[in-house]
């Protein structure tokens, strides 16, 4: 066989040993991509994404879409080929698997997590869209999960709303902590609370809950290399009760970065005309009780699947901006927003016309 012909046959056998190996060898990678854009205002899959009975709503026809990421499964490797193409392509972003699921954590657990974010971006959404129209909210403070082996397991439930600790009212979740750690580990610390199944029935007739039950546990030491502190093995939270029913219909859909898309349209539907007046604006960010809007991820896979859906405007978490700012898709305007009010201003300058003076984002932040 002459020497250049035996050179070329190598060559071509090399080539497909490398993509036979590229296309069967796994990479610790996972795929991030631009998911589906929903309207909030509008319906999914035939039913209204917002729901509101017990209170007068106005007609809302604008665009205030919530935007999404599509990721790779938790058990899905990326061959050597998936992970190069992903990494030049401008639509998609490659991050190490850990990032997306650490420590090992498994597809079904990742749902759960994102699910109860989720659960919890509406809960906030309401809360915060309802302050910001003066609309009064009863909220309390309730034990929000309990640690299997912990001195609270069996004591005290999820659900439980906690009234005072140690005689010391409650008024905000952070005042548990402080009041637990001010005991030494091993010392006993008294709850008062209002039992979950009590307080479960007592919305369900109308009536305030008043029937309270001291629970006393003794603390432990928690598992911090640092200083050791008391614990007993709970993390509190709020619940709130709402004056008329707020639905939010939205299947398959995780994680808490709906929250301030949520709250805008809850606040367009309670109030008479278009928070965009016409205009097409998308938007991401966590929300919190108080309406301050919090960072999300993937906010680079946002945009484009923002512009790609016809947003021209992008509403967007202030510590998110410099991120976004990198590679902005053409014709979309980010808008830097830190609190429900920061987009509610921007949003009268949008549907005003007057769009000279937008908070916008740029690579500094």
């Amino acid at each position: 066989m002459p020497r250049r012909t035996a050179t070329m046959l190598a060559s071509t056998l090399m080539l497909i040993a490398l993509l036979c190996a590229g296309v069967l060898i796994p990479v610790p990678y996972a795929e991030m991509s631009p998911g589906p854009t929903v309207n909030t205002l509008g319906e999914h899959d035939g039913e209204p994404v917002l729901q509101i009975s017990g209170h007068k709503t106005y007609p809302a026809d604008g665009h205030l879409n919530m935007t999404t990421v599509r990721v790779t499964s938790a058990d899905y490797r990326l061959n050597l080929v998936e992970a190069v193409y992903g990494w030049l392509a401008h639509d998609s972003k490659i991050v190490p698997h850990d990032t997306l699921y650490p420590d090992g954590k498994t597809e079904e657990q990742s749902t759960q997590e994102n699910a109860e974010e989720f659960s919890q971006s509406q809960e906030s959404a309401k809360v915060a869209a309802l302050k910001e129209l003066g609309i009064p909210v009863r909220s309390w403070v309730i034990v929000s999960t309990v640690v299997k082996g912990s001195p609270a397991e069996g004591r005290l439930h999820a659900g439980d709303v906690i009234k005072a600790v140690d005689g010391a009212a409650v008024r905000q979740p952070a005042d548990v902590a402080k009041l637990v750690t001010k005991h030494k580990p091993g010392q006993k610390v008294v709850f008062t609370v209002v039992p979950a199944k009590e307080q479960a029935a007592a919305e369900k007739a109308g009536r305030t809950a008043t029937r309270t039950q001291d629970v006393t546990i003794t603390t432990a030491t928690s598992g911090d290399s640092g200083a050791k502190r008391a614990i007993v093995g709970i993390s509190a939270g709020t619940d709130h009760t709402f004056p008329f029913a707020i639905d939010i219909k939205l299947a398959d859909v995780g994680g808490p970065s709906a929250g301030l898309m949520f709250a805008l349209g809850i606040y367009d539907k309670l109030s008479p005309g278009d928070l965009t007046g016409g205009t097409f604006v998308a938007g991401t960010g966590t929300i919190d009780d108080n309406g301050t809007v919090g960072p999300i991820g993937g906010i680079e896979m946002k945009t484009v699947g923002a512009r790609d859906k016809g947003a021209r405007y992008f509403l967007t978490p202030a510590d998110n901006c410099a991120a976004a700012a990198k590679d902005t898709p053409g014709g979309l305007t980010l808008v830097k927003v830190r609190t429900i009010g920061d987009a509610l201003g921007a949003l009268k300058d949008i549907r005003s016309g007057d769009t000279a003076a937008l908070p916008t984002c740029t690579t500094k932040g």
